[in-house]
């Protein structure tokens, strides 16, 4: 076995399994580690029908054994099971073992690659609702309308941390929380995996991208990131960890390079910590032509040969290659050379052998037909509907602008790139890659005019191009007819992206949709300015003229009809930001940067100076964890069971009373924060530690509880992943709440008191480190 892999504990492959390897040749097992991608396979038509080449298909099993293949577009179920059904049927007539291929496709907010299917919010949206059920429904919908065409292995969540907004995949994230980011991603991970309704089959899911994918330096996708090791094991690494340990079947790597090592090429992530550490017994599949990117682009290796070596003897399981078979003949080569073992093959094959006995692949092989009416259930596009309300956040809402009652509007004008399209609700990853062209969306998801017709029935409800067929901006037009109505509804936002082809350098909200907002703001009528897209646009030029801001984010087909209802008031907003939304383009921080990221003491420069300091909020539009209701919740009598909390096994509980004080019902999600006030490695400001949405009606209040767990919540890993848990004083804070209790972690005399500000001396002996190093790091 490599060295990379020779003291991982043996892999517990099942019968079959272990019975496959011992009849495998060394070009089979191989085959098992390659994916292609269909064009490898297709032949397309004089008029551009695409269909399967069954010689080429038959001919690349027979003689390369390929395990896997990969992607697609959006095409009727039909013609994906009959697809399946053939390719399929070649794989298993072409293997000498019969051994089924395992088909990978990108599901990335529902089953986006199956027409008709309910196509959900992004995963940004799903972090606003703070709501885990609705990640839950997303993968359950995914299953129910993917799973029965052959679609085997699913490849979401994201995993990553949306801790950088230039980052073209940021809506892909569940937002810059670890912990919003972990429980949502374990919730999706579950329901992909252990989902009983569309037995016999199973499914298996894939994080992406292990580790430190979506924090490059300069924004760009797939490029260098730099994340200290303590970094990563503190915010990276949580979310797969969860996955991993609610089951998570597969990974695929970052493509890039963390501190200047490709990622793929790296033992210290993929064996090290994603193996040692972690626990990851799973597939690890790189992305899209990475070991060939490790040559072309990121030149560590000389040639692909060396780049193969590299790759699998880090770590690597599988070749998304995803074009040609030379994988399959450089593993062949190094194994011959004595590069690579034997065993070492054996562990990447029986890994993929692993996964497809695991989802029933042998027993189970052959889509089916029979079940065709869940796709396009009625039920499953109200649940993405239902989850765009929820993922939606006012972030202003000037007296009360919003909503407009329906009964005291006549005339709408709703203005904007995203008026009328349903491709800037969706974004990327639907239909296509980078989605499609308007006229491909299903006529019966309505546009955002069509849903604010249907909820103003008894208005005007009209659009007017803002640029004429040469490009020109048409603002005379637009102010005139704006001064003839009663509120402006502006739709700004950007078309479909995603990988690099979103790359950006400016997050500015484009010039043109600037003066299309001065246009219509001159009127002097409401404006309503919708924020539709992948990742924030600086507004700053022209939020202070509109009367309310909506993030609408990327919410799906159900997003006109969920903005259109928080317009008109029947929908109450419950959404909250799951990232620090930037004033400033050129300044980014995340709401847990540490005191020192957004200070500037200037008492040392003199009298005088004190008041010319940057200051945090001024530099940030909207932080983490707010976003504004049509009602109103009061916290009160935050209570603690104790002031000092003993020794890693003792808890401490938390209490806060929840009230809604306001005219409407609506939907709360109650986060509580932790600040430790003194740590040896920089503390953040304030960390998310627990967090719960319930309904509340007018006048309900509700008793919210956190218990609060030391190793769990009071503890952060080192570098190397090891728990460390500090003897100090800790800052608890929800809504606008907050108590300090102190942690010890031995006898304490009870009469301490706490220090009067977070920069003062401690007790003697209140910083001293506690001896942990349990293996596995933090949950």
């Amino acid at each position: 076995m490599a060295p990379a892999q020779a003291d991982l504990p043996a892999p517990a492959f099942s019968p079959r399994v272990q019975q496959l390897l011992a009849q495998m040749t060394l070009e089979e097992k191989i085959g098992q580690m390659t994916q292609l991608n269909l064009s490898a396979i297709n032949h397309t038509g004089a008029g551009g029908d695409v269909t399967l080449d069954s010689a080429k298909a038959a001919g690349l099993v027979r003689n390369f054994h390929i395990g896997s293949f990969i992607n697609g577009e959006a095409v009727p179920a039909t013609q994906w099971l009959h697809y399946s059904a053939a390719l399929q049927r070649i794989a298993l007539r072409e293997s000498r073992l019969h051994i089924p291929m395992i088909y990978g496709i990108d599901h990335m907010h529902g089953a986006s690659y199956v027409s008709g299917t309910a196509i959900f919010p992004h995963n940004i949206n799903l972090g606003a609702s703070f709501n885990p059920e609705l990640a839950r429904q997303t993968a359950r919908a995914t299953v129910l309308e993917s799973a029965d065409l052959g679609h085997h292995w699913i490849f979401a969540p994201v995993l990553d941390l949306g801790v950088n907004t230039y980052w073209p995949r940021f809506y892909e994230t569940y937002g810059e929380d670890p912990l919003v980011a972990a429980t949502l991603g374990a919730a999706f991970v579950r329901e992909i995996q252990t989902n009983t309704e569309i037995a016999p089959y199973k499914v298996a899911a894939c994080g992406k991208h292990f580790l430190g994918y979506s924090d490059p330096r300069n924004g760009w996708d797939r490029t260098n990131a730099l994340i200290p090791d303590q970094r990563l094991q503190e915010f990276f690494r949580p979310s797969f960890q969860a996955a991993i340990d609610s089951g998570l079947k597969s990974i695929m790597i970052n493509s890039g390079e963390i501190n200047g090592e490709p990622v793929h090429a790296s033992k210290a992530i993929l064996t090290d910590l994603l193996r040692r550490q972690m626990g990851f017994k799973g597939v690890a599949v790189t992305d899209w032509e990475d070991i060939i990117r490790l040559v072309r682009v990121q030149k560590v290796a000389a040639n692909e040969k060396e780049a193969t070596w590299m790759a699998v003897d880090a770590g690597v399981d599988m070749a998304m290659t995803p074009y040609t078979t030379n994988f399959c003949r450089y593993v062949k080569e190094l194994v011959q050379e004595g590069r690579l073992t034997q065993a070492r093959i054996d562990l990447s094959a029986g890994r993929v052998l692993q996964m497809k006995d695991e989802i029933g692949l042998f027993e189970n092989p052959m889509p089916r037909g029979d079940r065709l009416n869940r796709i396009g259930d009625p039920a499953l596009r109200a649940q993405a509907v239902a989850a765009a309300r929820e993922s939606v956040v006012l972030l202003k809402n000037e007296q009360n602008a919003l909503p407009l009652a329906p009964a005291r509007v006549k005339r709408l004008l709703v203005v904007g790139p995203s008026a009328e399209s349903r491709a800037n609700l969706s974004g990327g990853w639907t239909l296509a890659w980078q989605g499609r062209a308007e006229e491909a969306y299903p006529k019966d998801v309505p546009t955002l005019v069509e849903a604010l017709r249907k909820e103003f029935p008894n208005a005007r409800v009209e659009t007017l191009p803002y640029r004429d067929t040469k490009g020109n901006l048409l603002l005379t037009n637009i102010s005139a007819a704006a001064r003839q109505a009663d509120a402006v509804v502006l739709a700004l936002g950007e078309r479909p992206y995603t990988e690099g082809l979103g790359n950006t350098s400016d997050l500015t909200l484009p010039d043109d949709q600037q003066q299309l907002a001065r246009a219509a703001q001159a009127s002097g009528k409401p404006t309503v300015m919708l924020l539709i897209g992948g990742r924030p646009s600086i507004v700053r030029g022209v939020a202070e003229g509109t009367s309310a801001i909506i993030w609408a984010g990327l919410p799906g087909y159900g997003g006109g009809t969920a903005l259109a209802e928080i317009i008109s008031g029947k929908t109450n907003p419950s959404g909250k930001l799951p990232f620090t939304y930037p004033q400033f383009a050129g300044h980014i921080a995340n709401y847990h940067h540490d005191n020192n990221e957004n200070s500037l003491d200037l008492s040392d420069f003199g009298a005088g100076f004190e008041k010319r300091g940057p200051k945090y909020k001024s530099s940030m539009r909207t932080e983490f964890g707010e976003g504004l209701s049509y009602t109103t919740y009061a916290y009160s009598g935050l209570a603690l069971s104790d002031s000092v909390l003993t020794g890693s096994a003792a808890t401490l509980r938390a209490t806060v009373r929840v009230a809604n004080t306001g005219p409407r019902d609506g939907q709360e999600a109650v986060l509580w924060f932790l600040t430790d006030e003194v740590g040896r490695i920089a503390r953040p400001v304030r960390l998310l530690k627990h967090f719960e949405k319930q309904a509340f009606a007018t006048g309900q209040a509700r008793e919210m509880t956190f218990t609060i767990d030391p190793l769990h919540d009071l503890s952060y890993p080192d570098a190397q992943g090891r728990p460390q848990l500090e003897d100090g004083w800790y800052t608890l804070r929800v809504g606008a709440q907050s108590a300090r209790f102190r942690y010890v972690s031995g006898p304490v005399a009870r009469n301490a008191t706490a220090p009067s500000g977070t920069g003062a001396v401690l007790p003697a002996g209140s910083n001293t480190r506690t001896a942990t190093a349990e293996a596995g790091g933090p949950r």
